[in-house]
Order: C-alpha cells, then sequence, then structure tokens
C-alpha cells in the first residue's frame, strides 16, 4: 500500500493537472547539490526521452533522502554520503549500491580571507584556523551528505564546532546556506556544483579546493521491493542502469554549471 507520502504527492500533482505523473511518476529522492545545481534538469529529459519513464524528484539532504527511502516513500536514491549508503544497502533497505559521479567540496569564506585559509592545504586545518580566528562559519546542520562530510572534517580538526565561536547551523539546504554565509560573510563547506551555480555571492570566494578529504562520490540505489511491495522495481533500476550507461554517463560529463563541468562520470 502506498504510504501517506505518495498519496501527497499525487494529490498536488493531479491538482495541477498531471494526473499521469501522479499515478506513474518514479520517485527519486536525492540531493539538493543534484537539484540546485541543474543537473536533474539537464538529466531528467534525456532520460524520459529514452525510456518513456517520467520521474519525479524529492531534493533534500542526503539523510533525509535515505529516511525516505527507508520510509518506502521513493523508489530509488541517488545520495553522497558513502557510509549511510553502504548501512542502508547493507540493512536491506536498498538493493545494491552503483556508483554514479564524483565531484568534492569546497570551503568558501570572505574574499579578503581573515582566517587565512587559503595559505593551508588540507581542510581540517583551514576549520583549525577559522576556529582559532573566531570567525563566522555557517554549518548546513541539515543531516545531508554534504553536513556529515563536514562533520567528519571538524573531527579531524579534534573540534567540536559547537564550541567553536563562530559557528551557526542553518539547518537548511546548501543554496539557503550559503545565502545566509553571504550575508553574514562567514566561511561554510559547500558542494562544488551549488556554488558554481550560486549567483548571490556578494563577498564570497572559493578559498580551499583540492584537499582528498573534500572528495564527493555520488550512488545510486533502487529500494528493495521485498520490503516495501509498491516501489517501482523495473522503473527504479532502468533508472539506475540509465544512470551507469554510456549515454548517462556522457550526459553527466557534458552538464555545466556556469560553464563548467562539476560533476564526473564514476560508473565503474
Amino acid at each position: 500500500m502506498a504510504s501517506a507520502f505518495r498519496t501527497l504527492i499525487a494529490a498536488l500533482l493531479l491538482a495541477a493537472g498531471l494526473p499521469a505523473l501522479a499515478q506513474d511518476a518514479l520517485v527519486v529522492a536525492s540531493t539538493t547539490s543534484t537539484e540546485q545545481s541543474g543537473l536533474f534538469s539537464w538529466l531528467l529529459p534525456k532520460f524520459e526521452a529514452a525510456t518513456g519513464i517520467r520521474v519525479r524528484v524529492v531534493a533534500v539532504g542526503t539523510g533525509q533522502a535515505i529516511d525516505i527511502g527507508r520510509r518506502g516513500d521513493a523508489d530509488v536514491l541517488l545520495v553522497h554520503d558513502r557510509a549511510a549508503e553502504d548501512k542502508f544497502v547493507a540493512d536491506g533497505w536498498g538493493i545494491a549500491r552503483r556508483d554514479v559521479m564524483v565531484n568534492d567540496f569546497v570551503v568558501v569564506g570572505p574574499r579578503d580571507d581573515p582566517a587565512g585559509v587559503r595559505s593551508v592545504r588540507g581542510a581540517a586545518q583551514a576549520l583549525q584556523r577559522i576556529d582559532a580566528a573566531r570567525q563566522g562559519f555557517v554549518s548546513r546542520g541539515d543531516k545531508s551528505g554534504t553536513h556529515a562530510a563536514e562533520l567528519r572534517l571538524w573531527k579531524e580538526a579534534g573540534i567540536d564546532p559547537k564550541r567553536s565561536p563562530g559557528y551557526k547551523e542553518a539547518g537548511a539546504g546548501m543554496g539557503p546556506t550559503l545565502n545566509l554565509a553571504a550575508a553574514i560573510n562567514a566561511y561554510t563547506v559547500a558542494d562544488r556544483a551549488t556554488w558554481a551555480a550560486f549567483k548571490n555571492r556578494q563577498q564570497l570566494d572559493l578559498v580551499l579546493a583540492g584537499d582528498p578529504a573534500l572528495f564527493n562520490p555520488y550512488g545510486v540505489i533502487p529500494v528493495n521491493p521485498a520490503r516495501h511491495p509498491h516501489v517501482k522495481k523495473e522503473a527504479a533500476e532502468r533508472f539506475a542502469q540509465w544512470l551507469t550507461s554510456p549515454a548517462g554517463q556522457e550526459a553527466i560529463a557534458a552538464f555545466r554549471a556556469d560553464g563548467q563541468p562539476v560533476f564526473f562520470p564514476n560508473a565503474r
């Protein structure tokens, strides 16, 4: 039996005059980075033209996307927190995880870089500098893949972020977090794709990139129909297959945000 969440989606789509989508759409739970960067707007028309399968995206943080999949409120996930993804599959909620693409996280902050982040090599050291200089730092604070990566960096830095003088939590997606950082001229960790597409930079600039600790892989995971018999197993599998096929990988490679490639195909 479909969940209340699916019923709500169907009702909203029906109200918008889209009954076919409401009844038949493949529900993909994914991250705000794939939505806000414009990647889905680029990929989904190609997938739908190739397969005839219509897609409804629920764009939230990776932690929320995985919760949605665990509840059976999505058919397939496209997310970026490898430890959480592996646990989702190991616990029987997903069929299998497949590599799709990679990009990286970057540290952005005030153009004049009062913490001196540009002079360090690693992201953990950058956080140490920000903390020592008592500079503002905006965390997503939303259990997303980006937030999970940021917390790993704070741990590596040996700092409890909530004790850092300038630390604030947005409790929101990447776009709103960047807007807050821009408004108060603070540092933050962002995925490169959303940063590239972000227009309200004000005095923010990219101050650190290239640390291997900022590597950011994405995986696709169909939800297990043994746990949720109502999920669209065949459509979810076709979505996973297409993303990892030559056609899907070429489409990912061709995507540009602000004129630059920001996702790199990684299917094996």
